[in-house]
């Protein structure tokens, strides 16, 4: 039995990497120019989080290679519904905190 592995070719790791800098660097340019307020800069923060995020799967972690079943999906999709509902109730606690006293 051979185990072959899906790597990615030179030209993906280089547009994967592009990728990851420039959403770096969007951020960064963004908060020190202080471009953007309050809650639309939150939001773009976190846009550019997500981007890279799926840049990383896609071009580094290769989530959308091979022909198997898609387990690794399937728990990379509960990971992040776990993930998202930890964060999102933390902040939801901290704002009610935040309210009461």
């Amino acid at each position: 039995m051979s185990h072959q592995e899906n790597h990615g070719s030179l030209k993906a790791y280089i547009i994967g990497f592009v990728f990851s800098i420039v959403l770096t660097i969007i951020p960064l340019v963004l908060v020190l120019n202080h471009t953007l307020s309050g809650g639309l800069l939150t939001a773009s923060i976190l846009a550019m989080a997500v981007l890279q995020f799926l840049v990383q799967l896609f071009f580094f972690m290769h989530i959308k290679d091979g022909e198997k079943p898609r387990y690794n999906v399937m728990a990379l999709v509960l990971a992040v519904v776990f993930v998202i509902t930890i964060v999102a109730g933390s902040i939801w606690i901290m704002t009610f905190n935040s309210q009461v006293q």
